[in-house]
């Protein structure tokens, strides 16, 4: 048997190659001409029971200006970069001159949007791409709120004003390999020394870290034993960022692995008024608020996609909207949309009144993501094929969907914070082992 070497086969192999075996892909719109792409976005047909009316003027205005700036700038891109799980960093600063980014924060160059704004913002970025959507959650929800809540008036204007126009980004850097649910255990450790503080740990799936030029790290003050937080400059001798490969969700979100070896971090970059996990709840408070309307925006674009491809696809000689099982479908993906729209609006409305309870916050983020996954499921049956390729949007809000469910708290997990509130059981760890049975 002759044993070609590895140059060889290559020459053999492209011998064998028909002409057009490298030739690029085909045009979807040549490929299927009989539905349009999510390149071109629907038009909104989710506010069956017309809930733009429940918003002010201000908060009409912010969706219509950022519907009209994802359906231009991003869907004509988003599948090319999920596909590449690269981020298109050439919009960042439109996305920055929108006037949205910095939500509810008051001053310092921020828009000081109403919370029910930030999340109509929030919802109306997701509809067209959920990435996007986390990116600004994690950039704004998390990054920039930390520092409002609990920065220094000068850290506030030192950073606020830039990172409001996406001059520069940040991340929020929580979770650990170790410690995802069980956050307040984590083990990156800060330990004072002469001007500053030197911290020493891991961090897991921290968004936008690959490219922040602030990174929010929240470790444990190996003197008092309680969690701090600190501003830490990209490029911070000691500090190393790697992308996190193979996701199957969220793949224009970079997430990123952290290893910090005896970074050093000046006095004056501790978060002053985060001395405690406890203080990490008023940050959180929002962000899940935010969260819960993510899937929100996802499933109504779900739905308008659906909405316009069973009128435009044609089998059996009549387009699939008419057929009674896919109109029921439909409906219940139109109904999932209504309620879950009702649910995130209450809990605005209760933030907004200073009434919402974190079991109220977490009620939300897990129902309603729930029913976002549900929501997707039914829109990929009803794509049939075309639900598996990212062109039609489904396929990529169906595999964005499951990151989401599962950050910012599981949906278990959220669950178990409800139930606590509600019953005044905590059960978030398991029953101690017992040597014998008490039967």
């Amino acid at each position: 048997m002759t044993v070609l070497s590895s140059r060889d086969r290559d020459e053999a192999e492209k011998k064998v190659k028909s002409s057009y075996f490298d030739l690029p892909a085909m045009d979807v719109s040549v490929a299927f001409p009989q539905a349009t792409p999510a390149s071109k976005f629907p038009p909104c047909t989710s506010d069956y029971y017309h809930f733009n009316e429940l918003l002010t003027p201000e908060e009409q205005a912010v969706r219509k200006r950022v519907r009209e700036f994802m359906e231009k700038e991003v869907a004509p891109i988003m599948t090319e970069y999920w596909e590449k799980a690269e981020f298109p960093f050439h919009i960042i600063p439109k996305l920055g001159a929108l006037g949205v980014v910095g939500g509810s924060i008051k001053g310092y160059g921020c828009p000081g949007l109403s919370i029910t704004a930030n999340a109509i913002a929030t919802a109306e970025i997701s509809r067209v791409d959920a990435s996007c959507g986390t990116f600004n959650l994690v950039h704004t929800s998390l990054g920039m709120l930390t520092i409002a809540l609990c920065g220094s008036e000068a850290q506030k204007h030192k950073y606020l004003p830039s990172l409001a126009q996406m001059k520069t980004v940040t991340c929020w850097a929580l979770t650990e390999p170790d410690n995802g649910s069980d956050a307040s255990a984590l083990q990156t450790t800060a330990t004072k020394v002469e001007g500053g503080w030197v911290l020493t740990g891991q961090k897991r799936w921290i968004g936008n870290s690959t490219f922040a030029d602030l990174l929010i790290i929240l470790a444990r003050n190996t003197t008092t034993n309680q969690v701090n937080g600190f501003i830490v400059k990209k490029d911070a001798p000691g500090l190393t960022v790697t992308k996190i490969p193979n996701k199957i969700g969220l793949r224009i979100v970079q997430n990123g692995d952290i290893l910090l070896q005896n970074v050093f971090v000046p006095d004056e970059e501790r978060l002053p008024g985060l001395n405690s996990f406890q203080d990490t709840s008023k940050v959180l408070a929002v962000s899940r608020v935010m969260v819960a309307w993510q899937p929100i925006g996802v499933s109504m674009g779900v739905y308008d996609m659906c909405h316009r491809y069973l009128k435009e696809r044609k089998q059996f000689g009549a387009p699939l909207a008419a057929f009674q099982i896919n109109q029921q479908k439909l409906v219940k993906m139109l109904g999932n949309v209504q309620a879950m729209f009702l649910m995130g609006w209450r809990l605005c409305k209760l933030y907004e009144s200073g009434q919402m309870t974190p079991g109220q916050a977490s009620l939300g983020k897990a129902w309603i993501s729930s029913k976002a996954r549900e929501t997707a499921s039914l829109g990929r049956e009803l794509l049939g094929g075309n639900g598996i390729v990212g062109d039609f949007l489904v396929a990529k809000a169906f595999c964005d969907l499951e990151p989401i469910y599962t950050y910012e708290g599981t949906y278990d997990i959220n669950t178990l914070v409800t139930a606590r509130e509600v019953t005044g059981i905590a059960s978030f760890k398991p029953a101690a082992s017992r040597s014998r049975s008490r039967l």
